[in-house]
């Protein structure tokens, strides 16, 4: 199998991202390869608030990705937290590290951005998805709420 590499997101890689985030979705139809410079546009404003837009690059096919971004915690001293968000594998590619090496990148770049937690949620329907993050260190210590302002 061909080495996976984490790298941070190109404006070209943007089409096989999209089709990651509808593959991976419960919501894909909100995602739209229609939207390219929007999504380049997010990506752009992750990286001016300290983030990073990661991908796996399996022999230059994106198989896999996910983003980070960066808070200040009012508590806690006003310490940095990272947090987790958009965690997909290319279904032929799950199972295969993919998606522990993405994860792997993001705590060690939140180390380094000297972040004192690093955190995600996922929907409770994900429960493979869940033993997954257990496997990897990370405890569901919270219940999170989430309410929808727009489509």
């Amino acid at each position: 199998m061909t080495e996976v590499v984490v790298r941070g997101v190109r404006r070209d890689d943007l089409p096989a991202v999209v089709e990651l985030l509808i593959g991976g979705s419960l919501t894909p139809e909100v995602e739209s390869l229609d939207r390219l410079d929007d999504y380049w546009t997010a990506v752009l404003d992750v990286r001016a608030k300290d983030g990073e837009v990661f991908v796996a690059d399996a022999g230059g096919e994106v198989v896999g990705v996910c983003q980070v971004v960066v808070f200040r915690n009012i508590g806690h001293h006003g310490q940095r937290v990272a947090e987790v968000e958009n965690v997909h594998v290319r279904v032929d590619r799950r199972s295969s590290g993919i998606g522990g090496e993405l994860l792997a990148t993001c705590e060690t770049w939140a180390r380094d951005a000297n972040c004192h937690r690093i955190q995600l949620t996922s929907n409770m329907t994900r429960t493979d998805a869940h033993r997954f993050y257990e496997r990897l260190g990370f405890r569901a210590t919270h219940k999170g709420f989430k309410k929808q302002l727009r489509g």
